[in-house]
């Protein structure tokens, strides 16, 4: 097969850290190339440095594109000759329509004045492309997380693709719309479309993938053919450099204690639409010692739940009660549900989780600023004691506490945004896709975590979209669907064949509801 790309000898410094070290990746034409390693293994810089993001210069080491020499001075250089590049945070304008989106400093304009009959026709051949059955006059807004990925892919598509890089693009999909976007993947590759590939999915790799290089701090360490059989274990193995016998940590035998947190007749209203209900009349306990994991499809109101729970932190008209230690608590305001007790880890680490232009010495202790303050003053001394004390507890790869926390992976900014709450000390810990976007390593040592907060006595939420990891990490199982919880079950009993027979039971009673009320 012809080669499309081929990096060779990439180095990529920045101060103090050298973020990839003599790498070399070859890509072939019409190929679905997967890029992996742990967080922190240099995935991203890599694609940045081709993508002109980091521009030629600020780099050792050569790009061939077409078998000619590149020198990438950002990314309007290398959309030029069609290697495109779609980002694990998409980036969309929500209240701007799909046409405009896709569009969007490539608009379709005859005498400077855009042609909007044109625009929303080349909009309409590109979403039936990418089989999203939308109207080009949609605003972005409107759109879940699926069909928002297909409308960046429609935006790839538009300017001429060769090579599509999609860094995490299913890292927030649900099972569903994630194997559409596989599939999207596959047809494109028939169609003579290269994509590279960057994921922590080591099933999706497997399912799509012709061939994968492995990353490891920074350094090429494999090439991998798929097509003599490689299994996920063995990329694992090139990935964090041992086996990794198994996914999760020992769980002991269940042995909660008392109740530490009890919601009763939980409703919540969507803060928009006030007739509305997201969270409907939801009850549900966990012990100390316990995890109890929430699963259930993309929309099904679990994290609303979490949300509302702590803090009202969304929706309007809430009612209901929660007790925590046997007491009812009040939980009207993030600062009130902390104090007492409750701690919530958004899924969302970016937005909510992070300040991102301040340190991890900065992050760490900001639930608890009282507990390293001096009458109002933070003692900076006490502060960095925490927070170095945290980075060694959760292994934070850093170069300092004083790194920002925005230069650092994905898995390790999770590990910051877990720190924070560690250090509160918090009864109750709701977990939100706790490793969203982290490799298999990271995982692991979040899994940990959270067993060991268990076997300390704390309280563990977990919500997943991943089944799989549900069953992997807790004690006991609610199954919610539509707002409601349709299901409870010990994991031991557990499968995911059970969840989903929960989730299609409620779906049916509620249709069959819904006939006899038109009846």
């Amino acid at each position: 097969m012809t080669t499309i790309l081929e990096m060779r000898g990439i180095t990529k410094e920045f101060p103090g850290v050298k973020a990839l070290d003599d790498v070399n990746m070859r890509v072939a034409e019409g190929e679905i190339h997967a890029l992996v390693g742990e967080n922190g293994a240099g995935k991203s810089t890599l694609m940045k440095v081709l993508s002109g993001v980091y521009p030629h210069g600020s780099y050792d080491g050569e790009i061939l594109f077409d078998g000619q020499t590149r020198a990438f001075r950002g990314i309007r250089d290398s959309e030029d000759v069609g290697v495109i590049i779609i980002h694990q945070e998409l980036a969309l304008i929500p209240l701007l329509s799909i046409a405009e989106n896709i569009f969007l400093g490539n608009e379709r304009a005859k005498g400077g004045v855009i042609d909007w009959r044109e625009t929303e026709a080349r909009a309409a051949e590109l979403l039936k492309r990418v089989g999203l059955n939308e109207s080009p006059k949609t605003l972005v807004d409107d759109l879940g997380l699926g069909k928002q990925q297909l409308v960046e892919i429609a935006k790839a598509l538009s300017k001429d693709v060769r090579l599509l890089i999609l860094d995490e693009p299913t890292s927030s999909l649900n099972e569903q719309d994630s194997e559409k976007l596989l599939d999207l993947l596959a047809e494109f590759r028939a169609q003579g479309v290269t994509s590279i590939l960057i994921s922590h999915k080591l099933n999706e790799i497997s399912r799509v993938a012709d061939t994968i290089t492995v990353l490891r701090d920074g350094s090429t360490v494999a090439r991998l053919d798929c097509s003599d059989g490689i299994s996920e274990d063995d990329i694992i193995k090139d990935m964090v450099g041992r086996s990794l016998d198994d996914r999760y940590p020992p769980k002991e035998a269940p042995n909660p204690g008392q109740v530490a947190l009890e919601v009763r007749n939980w409703t919540v209203h969507h803060p928009l639409h006030a007739d509305r209900q997201v969270v409907k009349d939801v009850s549900f306990n966990v012990s100390r010692g316990e995890v109890v994991g929430i699963a259930g499809l993309m929309g099904a109101g679990r994290t609303e739940l979490a949300m509302s729970l702590f803090g009202r932190a969304w929706g309007r008209d809430i009612s209901g009660e929660a007790l925590i230690g046997g007491q009812p608590a009040d939980l009207s305001t993030p600062r009130k549900a902390i104090n007492a007790g409750l701690a919530y880890v958004t899924e969302d680490r970016k937005t909510f989780g992070l300040v991102l232009d301040d340190t991890i010495r900065r992050n760490v202790p900001l639930a608890k600023l009282d507990a390293i303050a001096d009458r109002g003053v933070v003692n900076r001394k006490r502060e960095a004691e925490v927070a170095e004390r945290y980075r060694d507890r959760l292994n934070i790869k850093s170069s300092s506490i004083d790194q920002e926390t925005v230069n650092l992976s994905g898995g390790n900014q999770q590990k910051v945004v877990l720190s924070k709450w560690l250090f509160a000390d918090p009864d109750v810990l709701i977990l939100d896709e706790p490793t969203r976007g982290i490799d298999v390593g990271a995982k692991f040592e979040i899994y940990t975590v959270i067993r060991e907060l268990a076997k300390a006595g704390k309280a563990v939420i977990v919500i997943s979209s991943e089944m799989p990891e549900l069953l992997g990490i807790t004690d006991r199982l609610y199954v919610m669907n539509e707002g409601r919880f349709v299901g409870e079950m010990s994991t031991s009993e557990a499968s995911q064949e059970k969840i989903m027979a929960a989730i299609i039971r409620s779906g049916d009673r509620k249709s069959a509801a819904s006939q006899e009320e038109v009846a």
